[in-house]
């Protein structure tokens, strides 16, 4: 069982577990076992040129060569690693909180290490079998400060960019202080759009709100979209790999709507195609797959799992229910910014606002809740759960593909442990908001009894 790597990499509170030492040692046991150039670049945190420094002394004394990237996006990374590089390391806690940092390995194609390459990290790691070079064999540093030009460029070249500029968008963009903080505001200016930023300058404390794109966290933007007039609002995590939506209403839209306009889309265009999500996302994926020539395959919960198995069967569209959505075409990754940007163009080519857009859509209600419980308690808490729902009548069946997720006859829950924190989710979906919640609810109380047995 691995001891280090999480759902995508390693995360913890930085200059206490992840220390220079840590972050270097770590990297040196990837780098003996790259051989070739190493892209390295993350997002905007505090601790973010510390953590890089030491990476990439670590990728050095075991003979890699190292570009720095600086400070920019995970999938502008991403982009540039499978485009000309043979790995790269992204340095960024996504969500987390600001004391928070992390280390992502990334394959030749850009995609998440798999697990037995994480196996050996940790195996190298633990039994201080880094390969340490001669010291002429150490390896040399230079940077590339062109690709998140190129990659908007490119983002550009993937939409109809003259149907959106047409449309004169009004967009409120919040950035969070992040990555994204150089990418999508100049991104949606060169569509044309007029842009009123919150949040958008580069700030690892992100001063404004937390990294997390959740309806809490964006009351600003809510109330910002609401009182300009816009027609759209624009959220990023702290790396940009997610994309959260607010109406012209103000009204906040869940990832998984925007999941499924983009899918409806995609499908379309394409006659039909392989949707990749995971066990998590809403049930409308299905609906509108089965409508539009399409079918899903469903992984465990992580946008690594989803973007390998894009690509090992050449799926045309995937992500999670998080907006986090993944364009396999392009970025074997979640992509902030060619998602803000689809749906822009969905909205100028329909030529309704976004709310009516998600109106269309097949309708299901959502409730999302969390609980902390010590990653160390996390496998007995989850078998305890599992003893639990197995044993009880009124459940029409399980599937433990991650977690356990429970269809009843009016909706589904699904309760796993984070791959990235110390808490349980809860995810539920119905017919009603008032059965998404009350299942929620039922879900967090079996995940608390639970831990407390363990107590």
């Amino acid at each position: 069982m691995k001891k280090l790597f999480g759902t995508f990499g390693v995360r913890r509170i930085a200059n206490k577990q992840l220390t220079p030492e840590f972050a270097s040692k770590l990297s040196a046991a990837f780098g003996s076992l790259i051989d070739g150039k190493v892209a390295v670049g993350g997002d905007t945190r505090t601790s973010t040129p510390m953590i890089k420094h030491a990476v990439i002394a670590g990728l050095l004394s075991s003979g890699c060569d190292v570009v720095d990237l600086g400070i920019l996006p995970t999938p502008t990374v991403q982009y540039a690693v499978r485009k000309y590089y043979d790995a790269g390391v992204i340095i960024t806690a996504s969500h987390n909180p600001p004391e928070y940092n992390g280390i992502k390995f990334v394959d030749e194609h850009g995609i998440g290490v798999k697990e037995e390459i994480e196996e050996k990290i940790e195996k190298i790691f633990f039994e201080e079998k880094v390969e340490r070079v001669p010291w002429e064999n150490i390896g040399s540093t230079t940077r590339n400060r062109r690709i998140i030009r190129e990659y908007i460029d490119e983002v550009i070249k993937r939409v109809d960019a003259d149907i959106i500029r047409e449309a004169n968008f009004t967009v409120v963009v919040d950035c969070g202080s992040g990555a994204a903080s150089y990418t999508t505001p100049y991104l949606l200016r060169e569509l044309g759009c007029e842009v009123l930023s919150l949040n958008c300058q580069p700030d690892g404390f992100f001063p404004g709100r937390n990294p997390e794109p959740t309806p809490e966290n964006l009351k600003d933007l809510m109330n910002t979209v609401k009182a300009s007039g816009a027609d759209l609002g624009i959220a990023h995590d702290g790396d940009a790999d997610r994309t959260i939506c607010i109406d012209e209403n103000g009204e906040f839209i869940f990832g998984d709507k925007t999941f499924a306009l983009v899918e409806k889309k995609m499908l379309k265009e394409n006659k039909g195609g392989l949707i990749v999500t995971t066990v998590a996302t809403t049930s409308a994926i299905y609906d509108i797959a089965k409508e539009n020539n399409g079918k899903v395959i469903t992984t465990p919960v992580g946008d690594l799992i989803v973007a390998r198995t894009l690509k090992e069967k050449k799926g045309l569209f995937g992500g999670e229910e998080n907006g986090g959505l993944i364009f396999p075409d392009f970025v074997y990754g979640r992509d902030g910014a060619l998602s803000a940007a689809k749906i822009l163009e969905i909205m100028a080519e329909e030529g309704k606002p976004i709310s009516k857009l998600v109106a269309e859509l097949p309708k299901y209600y959502s409730e999302k809740m969390k609980i902390r419980c010590p990653d160390e308690l996390k496998p007995k808490v989850m078998a305890t759960i599992q003893e639990k729902v197995e044993k009880d009548p009124k459940i029409d069946r399980i599937d433990t593909t991650d977690g356990v997720k429970i269809f009843k006859e009016d909706g589904w829950v699904i309760i796993r442990p984070s791959g990235t924190e110390p808490i349980f989710r809860c995810f539920a979906e119905a017919k009603s908001q008032e059965k998404a919640t009350q299942m929620a609810k039922w879900g967090i109380s079996i995940v608390k009894k639970s831990i407390n047995e363990m107590s």
